[in-house]
C-alpha cells in the first residue's frame, strides 16, 4: 500500500500542490548534473515520504542518506544537502564537510535550506570559513498534503517557539503557505481569528496580499470561502485530554508520524521475529477512513461484525454451490481481508493500553478537572503521580490541565508541587517547568477562573453521550465537546458577534474581516442548520473553509471537523491546516529541556 495518500477526493485540487512540491525538488536535482548523494535531515525525510517516491529520486541518479553527527559514506563527487534551517543541522554540515577535507576528498556541496534560508545558519557556515564552498538555495516546502482534507506546515515547534523564546518566525511561514494556496485558489474573502499569534498571522498575510497580490478576477470566484485562524493557546484543554476515536488512540500509544506508524512485525501478525514494520494510516486505506474518526469502543464493534460476516459468506461458499456471480462478489470481499486483519491485529493491540487500569483512572481524573468537580481530589491525584515517580509526560499533561482550567494553582499549592516535581525528577527538569510557566501553562493563580463560564456558556461537557451513534462533536472524548471545535462551529455559523462575550474570557484578540475583490461577497454570517442558502457559492458547489490551527491540532478535533462537515444540512467543506498534529504527550515534550 502507498505511503503516498491518494488526495484524488480532496475538495480542492491538493495533488496539484504535491506535484508542484516535485517538480521543484526534480530541479533542484536536475541542475546539479550528474551522480549525486542527497543528505536529508531525518525529520524532513518523513515530510518528504509524503511529497515524492524514494524510486522517483533514485530515476535522476541520487543516492540517499541521512544527516547526523556520523561522517557521510559516499564516493559521489557532488553532495547536496537538504535541510530545515536549524543552527544544530548546519554544524554537522561543518563537521562533515572538515572530515571531506581531513581526508583530502574534492567535493562539491550545495545546501537546499527548506523552506528558506536564514541569516543564522549561513552565519555558521563564515564562523566555520566554509561559506565559499558551498553554494546556498532554497527548497521552498511550505506545505505538505497529509491528506485529502488535512495540510501540515510541518512546524513541530511553532508553539513553544512563539510562547517560550519570543521567535514568530513560524507565523511568516504559516501566511506565506496560505498565501501560496491563494495563488492557486484565489483569496479568501472572509477571515475570522481568535488568538494572538492569529490575529499576527491574518495581518502579514494582509500585507503580503498588498505587497505580491493574487490577480483575482471578478468573473472568477475564489474556491476557499473562509478562513478560520485559530491559536492552541485559545484552547490548551482539548490537546491535553486523551482522544477516544481510533486514530487518536492510535497517536496517543503508537505515536503516528506523518501518516504512518512503526511497530514490532509480530503485533501485525508477521513472522519476522524482532524487526519493525510500517503501518500507513491514510485514507488510501478504505476501511480505516470508514473507522478512523469513530469512539474506539465502536470500532471493536465494526471489526467484529465485519470479520464474522467474512466467516460466514465463507462457510456457505464452501457448505453450499455458488452462481459465478456469487464466486466473483466473494472474491471481492476477499480483497478488503488484508485490511481488515491490520485494523484487527491494531485495535487488539490498542486495548492492551485501554484496559490498562493506569489508563482508566488517567481519563476518569481528566474528566473530574474539565468538569471543576473537586480541587482537592485532582490536587491529591497529582500529588500521588509525582510521588510514585509516573512519566515525567504524564504528570505535566495532568498538572498543565489542572492549572489552565483553574487559571493557576495558589501561590503555596504552586510552591509545593514544583518543589515535589525537582525532588522526585531531578533538578535538571527547572527548565522544563521554566519553560511552561513562560508560556502561562503551569502558574501561580492571579484571577478567578473564567473555565466554568465558558464550559457553560458552550455547553463543553455533555451528559449521556452516544458514542454509537453521536449527534455532537462531545463523541470524541466520550463527553467532553472540544473548545476548539466550538468556537469553529460558531465562527461558520454566525461569526463571533453572538459569542463575543466568551470570546473576551478566552487569550488574545479576535477578528472577523473582508478581503479582497469579494470583500462584498455573501459570508456565512447568518448561516443556521437549515437555512444553508447563504452558504452556497453562486454556481452551486458547496462553500468551502480552511481551518488553520496555528501551534497544532490533535486527530480527535480533526475528528470533530469531519463529523461537523457530515451532519445533514451543513452546505461547507472543511480543509484542516496545521503546523503539526499534536497529542498531549508531543506538545508536552515540545517544552522538556534538561539543564546542561
Amino acid at each position: 500500500m502507498a505511503q503516498i495518500p491518494n488526495l484524488d477526493n480532496a475538495p480542492i485540487n491538493l495533488i496539484s500542490i504535491r506535484e508542484q512540491s516535485q517538480k521543484e525538488l526534480i530541479n533542484i536535482l536536475k541542475n546539479i548534473r550528474g551522480k549525486k548523494c542527497l543528505v536529508i535531515d531525518p525529520k524532513l525525510g518523513d515530510s518528504l515520504s509524503l511529497i515524492i517516491q524514494t524510486s522517483l529520486l533514485k530515476e535522476h541518479g541520487v543516492e540517499l542518506r541521512h544527516l547526523s553527527a556520523d561522517h557521510i559514506q559516499t564516493d559521489c563527487t557532488k553532495v547536496v544537502y537538504l535541510v530545515r534551517s536549524q543552527p544544530n543541522l548546519m554544524r554537522h554540515i561543518c563537521s562533515n564537510i572538515h572530515h571531506d577535507e581531513s581526508k583530502g576528498l574534492q567535493r562539491e556541496y550545495h545546501v537546499y535550506f527548506v523552506p528558506r534560508r536564514t541569516v543564522v545558519c549561513e552565519k555558521v557556515l563564515e564562523e566555520e570559513k566554509l561559506h565559499n564552498m558551498v553554494t546556498i538555495g532554497e527548497y521552498p516546502l511550505y506545505i505538505v498534503p497529509m491528506d485529502e482534507d488535512v495540510l501540515s506546515f510541518e512546524l513541530d515547534l511553532a508553539y513553544k517557539e512563539c510562547q517560550v523564546d519570543g521567535d514568530t518566525s513560524s507565523l511568516w511561514h504559516i501566511a506565506k503557505a496560505i498565501h501560496k494556496l491563494e495563488f492557486s485558489f484565489g483569496v479568501i474573502p472572509n477571515l475570522r481569528a481568535k488568538g494572538k499569534a492569529s490575529v499576527r498571522v491574518a495581518d502579514i498575510l494582509n500585507r503580503m496580499q498588498a505587497e505580491e497580490p493574487v490577480n483575482s478576477s471578478d468573473m472568477v470566484m475564489p474556491e476557499i470561502n473562509t478562513l478560520i485562524l485559530l491559536d492552541r493557546e485559545v484552547d490548551m484543554v482539548t490537546p491535553l485530554c486523551s482522544q477516544l476515536t481510533y486514530e487518536g488512540l492510535l497517536d496517543e500509544f503508537l505515536n503516528i508520524k506523518n501518516g504512518s506508524i512503526e511497530l514490532d512485525a509480530s503485533i501485525m501478525g508477521l513472522q519476522q521475529e524482532g524487526e519493525k514494520t510500517k503501518v500507513p494510516l491514510n485514507s488510501t486505506d478504505k476501511l480505516f477512513k470508514e473507522i478512523r474518526d469513530l469512539n474506539f469502543e465502536v470500532v471493536v464493534q465494526i471489526l467484529r461484525q465485519k470479520a464474522t460476516s467474512m466467516k460466514q459468506d465463507y462457510t456457505e461458499m464452501t457448505t453450499t454451490s455458488q452462481s459465478v456471480s456469487e464466486l466473483k462478489d466473494f472474491v471481492k470481499k476477499l480483497n478488503s481481508l488484508p485490511e481488515i486483519t491490520r485494523h484487527i491485529n491494531l485495535a487488539q493491540h490498542l486495548t492492551t493500553f485501554t484496559s490498562k487500569p493506569s489508563f482508566l483512572g488517567q481519563l476518569d481524573m481528566e474528566h473530574t478537572i474539565v468538569e471543576s468537580q473537586s480541587y482537592d481530589i485532582c490536587f491529591d491525584y497529582i500529588e500521588e503521580l509525582i510521588h510514585k515517580q509516573e512519566p515525567l509526560t504524564t504528570v505535566l499533561r495532568l498538572l498543565i490541565l489542572f492549572s489552565v482550567t483553574n487559571s493557576g494553582l495558589p501561590k503555596k499549592h504552586f510552591d509545593y508541587l514544583r518543589r515535589e516535581l525537582l525532588h522526585s525528577y531531578g533538578f535538571e527538569h527547572i527548565t522544563t517547568l521554566n519553560n511552561l510557566e513562560k508560556a502561562g501553562l503551569f502558574k501561580k493563580q492571579e484571577s478567578r477562573s473564567n473555565w466554568l463560564t465558558i464550559k457553560r456558556a458552550l455547553q463543553l461537557v455533555v451528559e449521556d453521550t452516544d458514542t454509537a451513534n453521536p449527534n455532537d462533536i462531545s463523541y470524541v472524548f466520550s463527553g467532553y465537546a472540544p473548545l476548539s471545535i466550538r468556537l469553529i462551529q460558531h465562527a461558520i455559523r454566525s461569526g463571533w458577534r453572538p459569542v463575543e462575550e466568551i470570546l473576551k474570557l478566552l487569550p488574545g484578540p479576535h477578528l472577523e474581516t473582508k478581503r479582497g475583490a469579494f470583500s462584498n461577497s455573501p459570508s456565512f454570517d447568518s448561516l443556521s442548520g437549515v437555512s444553508t442558502g447563504i452558504a452556497k457559492v453562486p454556481d452551486g458547489r458547496r462553500a468551502l473553509v480552511l481551518v488553520v490551527f496555528v501551534g497544532g491540532v490533535t486527530f480527535a478535533e480533526i475528528s470533530a471537523l469531519r463529523f461537523l462537515c457530515s451532519q445533514e444540512g451543513m452546505a461547507y467543506d472543511l480543509i484542516i491546516a496545521t503546523t503539526k498534529i499534536v497529542n498531549g504527550q508531543t506538545l508536552v515534550e515540545t517544552f522538556m529541556e534538561k539543564l546542561g
